[in-house]
């Protein structure tokens, strides 16, 4: 049995008569009498009954009519699906993101993507930066956002976005109150810095800065992640330095406070994927991280 077998049937079926789905097929009709005789055959049943004035479906012609429409939709549907994904428009997209940045610009871009390829599978999986590199090199990833990568074979990496930052004080901090901070402002003050894993990282950032401009802090306390840190300063415990991103994060008595761009450097988030991966749904993903990116930059301006 072919496909051309169960076309033939169900357009005889439908149309009422040999003569009326040969006119639609485009075909002459004694070529689709043979067709349906080679598929009767085949079965080793009569599909039709022939009447005086029509054809009817038999008990088994109807049961192969029920079927046949069945097949045929699930065939439409997987060139559908084929095409699709050729496209980018269908598969799943793994996902790695990290700390802050899932407060700011990720789920605006997610969300983007979403909207526009309901039918791709988004998953998240939060993970610090060496273990997103490994995934991805393992192909376990799809694309990663984070930040601080120098570079590794194989990976490549865009500029998403660059964010200014912030300090994040107890609401009866000396502090509190002002427009803006300079990091002079904070020296001999007890910090909260994270994560603690995956060197170098936002920790070490901060502590060049510090150095850079003789800052130096009363007590350091070094957490995980950076709710962990701002959940310290929401108890009083000491104040932090957060992206612009964290500020979404709110927790009772927390104050967020820009620090002077003169005094810092711009601190970057990046998508990184692999080099060799030219798959439809990565350049989708891409163009909408582009796409997103450039209209940050014109607000922006």
């Amino acid at each position: 049995m072919e496909l051309r077998h169960l076309r033939y049937f169900v357009s005889i079926a439908e149309a009422g008569s040999f003569s009326a789905a040969a006119s639609q097929l485009h075909i002459s009709q004694p070529p689709l009498t043979r067709q349906i005789q080679q598929l009767e055959d085949i079965l080793q049943v009569t599909l039709f009954e022939r009447l005086p004035r029509g054809i009817t479906l038999t008990q088994a012609g109807e049961t192969l009519l029920t079927e046949a429409r069945n097949i045929l939709s699930l065939l439409e549907q997987a060139v559908h699906r084929t095409q699709e994904s050729d496209k980018g428009q269908l598969g799943k997209l793994e996902v790695g993101i990290f700390g802050s940045a899932i407060y700011g610009v990720i789920p605006s871009i997610i969300r983007e993507f979403r909207s526009t390829h309901p039918n791709v599978e988004v998953v998240l999986h939060n993970m610090e930066r060496n273990a997103q590199l490994k995934a991805l090199r393992e192909r376990r990833l799809t694309v990663g956002f984070n930040r601080f990568f120098g570079g590794e074979h194989g990976l490549k990496c865009e500029k998403v976005h660059s964010e200014n930052m912030n300090i994040a004080i107890y609401g009866q901090h000396k502090l509190s109150g002002r427009v803006s901070v300079k990091l002079k402002d904070i020296d001999q003050e007890t910090m909260v810095l994270y994560p603690r894993t995956a060197r170098p990282s936002f920790i070490d950032h901060l502590q060049h800065l510090f150095q850079k401009s003789h800052i130096q802090a009363k007590l350091i306390h070094e957490v995980d992640d950076v709710t962990t840190a701002i959940a310290l300063v929401s108890s009083g415990m000491g104040i932090t330095v957060v992206t612009e991103s964290a500020c979404n994060l709110r927790l009772p008595n927390v104050e967020y406070i820009p620090l002077e761009i003169a005094d810092i450097s711009a601190f970057d988030l990046d998508i990184i994927y692999r080099e060799n991966d030219t798959s439809p749904l990565l350049q989708e993903f891409l163009e909408t991280v582009r796409k997103y990116r450039d209209h940050l930059k014109n607000n922006q301006n």
